[in-house]
């Protein structure tokens, strides 16, 4: 019995006496930042987006950035060089040109996160993008571009234009929308116009998926909510030429009074809120597509000028 207490003893006794060991920090650190070695669109990125707006354009799959519900892939390369040209030059430099960059640098949003393929919902419906607190755009698909801007997409096959609009630059507007609507709200009274026919997650559903117009909405999303109806008229509107929205109105038959009421609404909000004539932005609009698809702008080079 003596002995193991002498035992115990003597292994507390080491115990304490490394306890009084002053320990010393490593200088190195355990904790390891991957840093990614710039390329010259990460430098073009800097020098078009970051340093004039403080736009973080980012087409690196980052999970965090990334809805975890859904799975995604990352942006190719060549398709994210052109659809940061597209964002440039048909969205942050026409706010540029109508309301002036002091109005682009304050509203925009400060990031932009792509990934290669859209979103699939259970219910048949797909995510184009989203707007995150007003700071943040996600944009999907983006490896489908290509196609989009030479033969068409989807339900717009043999139509590139109407193509890109739909899944790229009027959902841009689209989300664009929604963070303006962050900032200064809309008035009440639009809600009302088709207040009682919203229809929720039912919206992709017949008959509303095609009884939208004689509903009195733009397009069968715009009857999720008074939100999403707002966002889809403008950004439906400065998309299209007056033909086509004139066709549209003709097709809702009598419940097209309450589209172009909703569209006053509209018209006057962007003017009160924000000075911008939606007319004088839809012109622009699609000046600058025009321009795109006429090849007048490079959609390829990251030269710095």
């Amino acid at each position: 019995m003596k002995r193991y207490i002498l035992s115990i003893a003597i292994i507390l006794a080491a115990l304490s006496a490394a306890s009084c060991v002053k320990e010393t920090m490593s200088e190195n650190s355990v904790i390891k930042v991957t840093q990614t070695k710039q390329n010259d669109f990460d430098r073009w990125l800097e020098a078009n987006f970051l340093l004039p707006y403080n736009i973080d354009f980012k087409y690196r799959f980052e999970l965090n950035e990334s809805d975890m519900n859904y799975f995604t892939i990352p942006a190719d390369f060549e398709y994210s060089i052109v659809m940061a040209h597209l964002v440039k030059y048909l969205c942050v430099e026409t706010y540029d040109e109508v309301a002036g960059i002091s109005f682009t640098r304050k509203y925009f949003p400060k990031m932009f996160f792509l990934t290669g393929e859209w979103e699939y919902r259970n219910n048949g419906t797909i995510i184009l993008g989203t707007a995150e607190g007003g700071k943040k755009i996600f944009l999907a698909g983006v490896n489908l571009l290509k196609e989009t801007m030479e033969k068409g997409y989807g339900d717009f096959a043999g139509d590139p234009v109407e193509s890109l609009n739909h899944y790229f630059i009027k959902t841009i507007h689209h989300e664009f929308t929604h963070i303006l609507n962050q900032t200064i709200d809309y008035p009440v009274d639009f809600a009302m116009i088709t207040g009682t026919s919203y229809v929720a997650d039912s919206w992709s559903d017949s008959p509303y998926n095609k009884e939208y117009l004689q509903n009195g909405y733009i397009t069968a999303y715009a009857q999720h909510s008074d939100g999403e109806d707002f966002a889809e008229m403008l950004s439906e509107y400065i998309t299209h030429n007056e033909a086509w929205w004139n066709e549209q109105i003709e097709k809702a038959g009598a419940k097209g009074s309450l589209i172009n009421a909703k569209l006053d609404i509209v018209r006057n909000y962007m003017l009160d809120s924000f000075n911008i004539d939606i007319d004088v932005l839809r012109a622009t609009v699609i000046r600058r597509q025009q321009d795109v698809f006429n090849g007048h702008v490079d959609l390829h080079s990251i030269e710095i000028k």
